[in-house]
């Protein structure tokens, strides 16, 4: 069943042929009645540009979204200090973060999943060992188990974000949902053969996430999809990396960006424009779930 919604739209900022106009004016959309859908955005390389800036354009697709009543869901290996000024400027709520180990929906806890600190404890010991270094992520922030060491500046230096808090004992008093391997590629094999339950995704060259085989963003996603009662079919995930290949593959529709990994392309349904080419937007449009004559809203 089709309705036409009709809605006042004052104070927007109109994108279009690059010129700005602030009007006011009568929104018209169609909507599709009791059908729920949910879109979910990694942030590195999907929303947020190789400058670590998010687009006008994603910005304003998804606050279309929310005014369509589509859910709008982070998804990503970060942990909320690292993304929190994310979530205040798209207007979010929900998000499933450290790679699906913790899902929360409209600002509450529906699933958790911590390591065991055993395997953290072994895992910290050999990396010291080596010359390496591990990181910590709980439901909050990130810590490391050494201070000043070069692999940690490197990465976090890539991502735009001060050096974490050390403490080399966290995993001892506080649950740990993924840690950080900090050492170059061609070294993680012999963690990968030290440690074979446990998976070692890359996100930077100095630094891979280390989780429990059979964890990914996929398991947290299939919570929310279960918290909310969203079919999988009315799902959709914007994606770029290693650690969204599960995710991808998993939802209704799966869209890699124009700038991600040929595995990602592989397995995904779509592939879009590149990140700072309007991806989000583009994809967005092509999957029907906005109006390609709809001029990007920018609330002001």
């Amino acid at each position: 069943m089709r309705s036409i919604n009709y809605s006042v739209v004052t104070k927007y900022k109109y994108l279009s042929n690059g010129i700005e106009n602030v009007c006011s004016g009568i929104c018209i959309e169609e909507e599709v009645f009791n059908i729920k859908k949910i879109v979910f955005f990694d942030l590195d390389g999907t929303i947020l540009n190789e400058d670590k800036v998010i687009p006008e354009s994603t910005k304003g697709a998804i606050h279309l979204l929310q005014e369509k009543g589509i859910y709008t869901v982070i998804s990503t290996g970060r942990v909320p200090q690292m993304f929190d000024w994310i979530l205040d400027e798209l207007n979010i709520d929900s998000y499933v973060y450290i790679n699906g180990q913790y899902v929360v929906f409209e600002g509450k806890e529906i699933y958790s999943n911590p390591m065991d600190p055993n395997m953290l404890h072994d895992i910290t010991r050999l990396a010291i060992s080596k010359g390496h270094a591990v990181g910590y992520c709980n439901h909050q922030y990130v810590t490391a188990c050494k201070k000043d060491h070069e692999f940690i500046t490197t990465s976090f230096n890539r991502l735009k974000m001060d050096y974490p808090l050390v403490d080399p004992n966290f995993y001892q008093h506080s649950p740990v949902y993924q840690g950080h391997l900090y050492c170059e590629d061609q070294d993680q094999q012999t963690y990968e053969t030290s440690y074979p339950g446990y998976n070692f995704v890359r996100w930077d060259n100095c630094a891979a996430d280390i989780l429990p085989k059979g964890c990914s963003k996929a398991i947290g996603i299939q919570k929310m999809l279960e918290a909310t009662g969203i079919d999988v079919e009315n799902s959709y995930a914007f994606g770029d990396g290693l650690n969204d290949l599960e995710m991808l593959e998993m939802v209704g529709t799966g869209i890699a960006m124009g700038n991600a990994v040929d595995e990602a392309k592989a397995v995904a349904d779509y592939v879009t424009t590149s990140c700072s080419n309007d991806g989000i937007w583009n994809g967005l449009v092509s999957l029907g779930l906005l109006k390609k004559d709809l001029k990007v809203r920018i609330p002001i």
